[in-house]
């Protein structure tokens, strides 16, 4: 009878062996991942910070009166569009009209009253020029009579009433000289626009008509509403907050990155983002515009004091700016506040770290207020117009 042969001692074997292969597959694995892994952090990722510490930020304009008034009408409600120049709040004008009237009124009057200082120089010229005659004429007759007097033609007294007529007459043609004068001076190199009295009266009507304008508040900037806080029959004073306007064309993002990220980071670097309001179906396409100038903590209101005490190294972070792509903004509108996630690429090592020149031009201007002036010179000339009679 013939026993079988045993199997256990052979299958030990077999099953060390896949053991093994396992091994040797999971070390292979590791290993090509740490090499990718390197790659990756030598071809790109040494060359990427990215931070989801980052939010929108943008102009938030403050709509203020610039005069003390009670509101008669609001044009705009939050969330409405509204453009550069547009009224948005409306002022009773009430005491500003009766003023801007007695400003034309007056100044109407100081040009009729400069055209008369041009006629006086003139009439006064006529009048010196006849008394000029006759202090010549009277002279002659002095030095007539006085050959005369020797020969008894002519009496002693009668020659000294002709003297005293040239006196009475040269004291005549001085006055006339010094009125002359005290007129020519008044507007001497001027015209009638240009006289100093008209150019004072001329700035009380523009002052006035622009208090008068200034009580329609008008916003700056285009951009939507937000915060109106502004009632109707409110009385308002100069400099209070009735509403904000926000461009959103305008905003940009502030990303706040750790210090240890910062290294390579210069302006101009590219920037991807991503908002949490379009998820990752949307990105945006940026660049670094500036790099903060001090961390989060230092420009706090009340900055941290580490000089006592038990101390804990935080690694800080700053605020770094990132400029939109207008286009992107105006397809897919973020708003003031939301959240972003960031990533720079550092590749571009040739952009400052801080600006290096000043700014060759505003970088916010507004046309808003300017027709309020061209208007009010416009009115100005229509009165000098109105009461020149011909005279420029």
């Amino acid at each position: 009878m013939s026993t079988p042969a045993p199997t256990a001692p052979a299958a030990a074997p077999a099953k060390n062996s896949k053991r093994r292969r396992a091994l040797m597959i999971l070390a292979l694995v590791v290993l090509l991942a740490g090499i990718g892994w390197l790659l990756y952090h030598f071809l790109v990722g040494r060359w990427h910070q990215d931070t989801d510490d980052a939010y929108v930020q943008g102009n938030i304009v403050t709509i203020t009166p610039q005069t003390v008034g009670t509101v008669t009408a609001i044009t705009a409600e939050d969330g409405m569009r509204v453009e550069a120049g547009q009224v948005l709040v409306r002022l009773d004008a009430t005491d500003a009209q009766v003023g801007y009237e007695q400003a034309v009124a007056n100044l109407a009057n100081t040009v009729r009253q400069v055209r008369g200082l041009y006629s006086s120089v003139t009439s006064a010229q006529g009048e010196i020029r006849a008394r000029e005659a006759a202090v010549a004429k009277l002279r002659a007759d002095v030095a007539r009579r006085s050959g005369l007097v020797a020969t008894g033609a002519v009496s002693a007294e009668e020659l000294s009433h002709a003297r005293d007529d040239l006196a009475v007459a040269e004291a005549a043609l001085a006055t006339a000289r010094g009125n002359l004068s005290r007129n020519r001076a008044l507007v001497d190199a001027t015209t009638v626009r240009d006289q100093p009295q008209v150019k004072a009266a001329a700035a009380q009507v523009r002052q006035a008509y622009l208090a008068m304008q200034r009580g329609g508040i008008v916003a700056p900037v285009s951009g939507y509403v937000a915060k109106r806080s502004v009632q109707l029959g409110q009385r308002v004073q100069p400099g209070q907050a009735l509403m904000t306007v926000i461009p959103l064309e305008q905003v940009w993002v502030e990303a706040n990155f750790k210090e240890t990220q910062l290294a390579k980071m210069h302006i101009g670097q590219p920037v991807e983002l991503h908002s949490d309001l379009y998820g990752g179906d949307v990105t945006f396409k940026g660049r670094v515009a500036s790099l903060g100038l001090g961390t989060g903590s230092a420009f706090s209101l009340l900055p941290a004091q580490n000089a006592s005490g038990n101390w804990i190294k935080i690694v800080q972070r700053v605020p770094v700016r990132v400029e939109l792509d207008r286009a992107q903004l105006a397809k897919h509108p973020l708003r003031i506040g939301l959240s972003m996630s960031a990533d720079v690429d550092l590749h571009d090592q040739t952009g400052p770290v801080l600006a290096s020149a000043p700014p060759q031009k505003p970088l916010l201007t507004t046309t808003a207020y300017d027709q309020q002036m061209k208007a009010a010179q416009d009115r100005i000339d229509q009165v000098i117009r109105e009461n020149l009679s011909g005279r420029g």
